[in-house]
């Protein structure tokens, strides 16, 4: 981007989408504080790919204002949704844009949607490309797209660009956007603390809000088993915390339909064999070393039976076993039509196993521990494949240092690795052993990080001690902020053509010290912020980080969450937007 000489206000103008490049202009409109530049009153998170707006005009909505689309079964609910929003929502920004409002005009009334491809299904990959045209004249502005997953995207950003009482919009507009990475996602954990379904239903919506597209669901875990599997009742019955905690399959099917006509995969993750303590309250059998305490008396943490309280593996050595996961990976397959299937396998403690008699003897008799993993591995993945499932696994699989399988156990084209530690290495591992990757880095991606530990009576605090307030008290502190997660380049140090094997990201919210009260703060707008560097990126053209660029904008956009009932988290005081570059690090030139 080139800039113009003194304070002058710059944006870009794109071309249409058989070119991707962009002509870059710069405005000779004066600098006037507090008014947003014109770039800044196009503000959509996340930022769109290319824009084009020469004059900063908009003219009114029509109060009768209509929404043209071909028929789309999951399309129409959001098309009604945006209509409401369209008319009711009446937004104002938090400093007035310096925009002329044509009294000549005719109202805008109708958006007119052209879909290529309506019947492509939403699933990895499907194209979510979409471009936006608002003509200063005519009563009609233009969204195409090739899918009706783009079409919802484009509404989006139709819907940020209306504000104000009546409502008016950016005219002499055109917007084309797309995704960098087709995989764009949060993880949430409802089995450590239970979160009702219109706790995840909000986090769906505002995820499509932010250009997300896929709600992993880390269901089950040790602590509880809240899903209610039709063949096997009793695992929810027993496993879950109580009959109120319990997602039934209506509620499944409920949440589902709502991701459809919200653009939103939902991505299931069954943890096995690890973090299965949940199971034995039904199943005590198949379940090895659980109810036991996790760290026995006057033991090294390599002889520990689990990595936080909550104890119990699945048994591979027992047919059982199978009988049992094998009806509720078929459950879960009917249950989320996604063709994902997370089926965990991370975090397998050597103590857990070696705690059960039958693993003892098998390990007597020249087994390893790597060989019994292998045995799951190789007893259920075929299964998974058989339900026309890609199966996602956390990298521990491949990647751990004592407990893992060897890669001819995971078929590369069947098989996604989901990666959680060490930061760019073990992607780079990942990729380079030939396999897809999913990023959610604990150094960048993790959402409950810096909130301190969960242990009691932990003798560490006996003496009054300042250095665990460094890094917030927890294993993967300090708090991530929305700048170390903006800053993250999830391909960092890949070459090009690894970087394709890299699918996407997940934040991950696990819930040891979350529950429904401190969702959506401990979820926004920290998302927003991967939101936007995977669907555009976080550099400007330069290849400069545009975080400092993407404050004020981020301000914006959780403002106007919060307006739509999101309770994020604010990331500056109101005086620092009240006063545009007052709190930036450096002062501006």
């Amino acid at each position: 981007m080139r800039i113009c000489g003194g304070k002058r206000l710059m944006f870009q103008v794109s071309v249409p989408p058989i070119s991707i490049f962009a002509t870059i202009i710069c405005l000779t409109l004066p600098f006037l504080p507090p008014i947003l530049s014109l770039q800044s009153a196009v503000n959509v998170w996340p930022k769109p790919r290319l824009v084009s707006w020469p004059k900063p005009l908009a003219r009114s909505l029509s109060t009768n204002f209509t929404i043209n689309s071909p028929y789309h079964q999951n399309l129409q609910p959001a098309i009604s949704r945006y209509l409401r929003l369209f008319r009711t929502e009446h937004h104002h920004p938090l400093i007035t844009p310096s925009v002329n409002v044509s009294t000549s005009s005719p109202h805008l009334q109708t958006l007119s949607i052209d879909i290529s491809d309506p019947a492509a299904p939403l699933q990895h990959g499907v194209n979510e490309t979409y471009s936006l045209s608002i003509s200063e004249e005519g009563e009609t502005a233009n969204l195409t797209a090739e899918t009706a997953w783009g079409a919802m995207r484009g509404l989006e950003t139709f819907s940020q660009l209306v504000c104000g009482n009546p409502s008016v919009v950016p005219v002499g507009l055109y917007i084309w956007d797309a995704p960098l990475f087709a995989h764009r996602g949060v993880m949430l954990d409802t089995s450590r603390n239970y979160y009702g379904v219109e706790d995840i239903l909000r986090t769906i919506e505002a995820m499509s809000a932010n250009k997300l597209n896929v709600f992993h669901w880390h269901v089950t875990d040790s602590h509880s088993f809240p899903l209610m599997v039709p063949s096997e009742p009793e695992l929810a019955a027993k496993g879950a915390y109580g009959p109120d905690m319990i997602y039934s399959p209506s509620d499944v099917a409920k949440i589902v339909q709502f991701g459809l006509e919200h653009g939103v995969r939902v991505l299931p993750e069954i943890d096995s064999p690890g973090h299965t303590g949940s199971w034995a309250e039904a199943y005590p059998e198949i379940v090895a070393c659980a109810n036991m305490f996790w760290l026995p008396a006057g033991s090294d943490w390599g002889d520990r039976l689990a990595s936080e309280p909550g104890t119990g593996h699945l048994n591979p050595l027992n047919p059982k076993t199978y009988q049992v996961l094998k009806n509720v990976i078929r459950d879960v397959s009917i249950l989320f039509p996604e063709t994902f299937y997370h089926g965990g396998a991370d975090e397998i403690v050597p103590g857990c196993w070696k705690a059960d008699p039958t693993i003892q003897s098998f390990i007597a008799n020249g087994g390893t521990l790597s060989q019994l993993l292998e045995t799951f591995v190789n007893s259920t993945l075929p299964y998974i494949l058989s339900l026309n499932r890609t199966v996602v696994y956390w990298e521990d699989v491949l990647l751990d240092g004592i407990v893992k399988v060897d890669s001819s156990f995971l078929p590369k084209e069947h098989t996604i690795l989901q990666t959680w530690n060490s930061g760019t290495s073990n992607t780079k591992m990942i990729v380079e052993a030939g396999y897809r990757a999913i990023v959610s880095s604990s150094d960048f991606y993790y959402l409950d990080c810096g909130h301190g530990d969960f242990l009691g009576n932990d003798s560490q605090y006996d003496q009054q001690a300042g250095g665990e307030s460094l890094n917030g008290g927890s294993w993967c502190g300090p708090f991530k902020t929305w700048q170390t997660i903006y800053d993250y380049d999830i391909t960092y140090g890949l070459s090009e053509d690894e970087a394709k094997l890299v699918l996407g990201g997940e934040v991950a919210l696990w819930s040891e010290q979350a529950d429904p009260t401190v969702l959506d703060a401990r979820i926004w707008p920290r998302t927003s912020a991967m939101a936007e560097t995977l669907w555009s990126g976080n550099r400007d053209e330069y290849g400069k980080k545009r975080s400092a660029e993407a404050t004020d904008r981020l301000n914006e956009w959780r403002y106007r969450m919060v307006s739509r009932g999101v309770k994020a988290e604010p990331i500056q005081p109101l005086w620092c937007v009240r006063n545009p570059g007052m709190c930036n690090a450096v002062e501006s030139s």
